[in-house]
């Protein structure tokens, strides 16, 4: 018997690594499809109740209410995403194809500026730095559109089979996780909670700090401010530093300008108003959908960027708290029942 049970032991241990080895070549084969799978169980968390209820109470065809809901949700969420990107594209691009021309424009309005105030902000070398950078920059630009829109045609195909199939995959999930009852809810409950925290809160927030500073950016009189209103949105979901990327720049060139005036009003505006809406917002609105750490923000973000570019501002805070929360359901599962007995 004693023979009998080690046997079965290493065939169990030879074929948990098998499934292992597979898994991870798997996993590094389709690594790729990584954002187009978060993307798609995120916009299935947040539409599975209205999924739920065309199929089921309203008698829909699962096919036909996956597609409505698919493009309710390319309308409302991606085509403004799109737009705004679109906006700041051009811009972008155009930038980087005259990066010879901004160098040589960034040097002299940075001379002027030292000569006038008698301070040093960038020396000949950090231009250069900058110069490289810019042109090395646009290869980036054309691939990260490029993946963009591979990554948002595979999340599309992915969230079709996960709405036709929903609760024949959810009934899988909670199937082979391997956790009491209770757990498992926890665990559902408390990761709809992040995903709506990260992929909802967070650029609303970011929205918001943008139309308050289209306002003051016309008020003030900034050159294109619906272009500054864009980099402010993109800039706002961008932690500690956020939208100060975008007033912070327009300060420096009104006081370059000579426009002391505008300067000092754009400063007041940018670090008393829409640095108050950053603020009051993630205290309070980001606060009542879901208690998210500053610091699981910052480093998600970090994360997020290096794994999956872009959208990794949304993706990494949420890897991250879903990271802390298995440690919880750990500790709660297995840890607790062995301090009982």
């Amino acid at each position: 018997m004693h023979n009998t049970i080690d046997q079965n032991r290493l065939r169990q241990i030879v074929f948990l690594l098998l499934i292992t080895g597979l898994g991870i070549l798997l996993f590094i084969e389709l690594y790729t499809f990584l954002p187009a799978a978060l993307g798609a169980a995120t916009l299935y968390i947040l539409l599975r109740k209205s999924m739920f209820f065309l199929s089921e109470k309203r008698k829909w065809r699962p096919g036909a209410a996956a597609l409505l809901l698919m493009f309710v949700s390319l309308i409302l969420i991606l085509l403004p995403i799109w737009m705004l990107v679109d906006m700041l594209y051009d811009k972008v691009t155009y930038a980087v194809s005259h990066a010879s021309e901004w160098i040589v424009a960034i040097k002299e309005t940075i001379a002027d500026f030292e000569l006038r105030y008698k301070v040093e902000l960038l020396s000949d070398e950090n231009i250069a730095r900058i110069g490289n950078t810019i042109s090395t920059f646009m290869p980036q630009i054309l691939g990260a559109t490029f993946n963009g829109l591979t990554a948002i045609f595979f999340m599309y195909f992915i969230l079709y089979f996960m709405f036709v199939s929903g609760r024949e995959m959810e009934k899988v999930l909670y199937d082979y996780i391997p956790l009491q009852d209770r757990n498992v809810e926890r665990l559902e409950k408390e990761i709809h909670t992040m995903v709506v925290s990260n992929a909802i809160g967070i650029p609303v927030v970011a929205v918001a700090q943008g139309v308050v500073g289209l306002f003051g950016y016309w008020l003030i009189g900034v050159d294109e401010p619906l272009f500054w209103f864009g980099v402010t949105c993109i800039a706002g979901m961008i932690p500690v530093i956020g939208a100060a990327l975008a007033y912070i720049p327009l300060t420096v060139m009104f006081l370059a300008d000579g426009a002391i005036g505008q300067g000092i009003a754009m400063a007041i505006y940018g670090f008393g108003i829409i640095g108050t809406v950053d603020n009051v917002l993630r205290f309070s609105l980001l606060r009542k959908i879901g208690d998210v750490h500053p610091l699981t923000t910052v480093f998600g973000v970090i994360i997020g960027l290096n794994l999956f570019g872009f959208i990794g501002l949304i993706f990494g805070p949420l890897l991250i708290s879903l990271f802390n929360l298995l440690l919880r359901i750990y500790s709660s599962e297995f840890l607790s029942r062995q301090r009982g007995a």
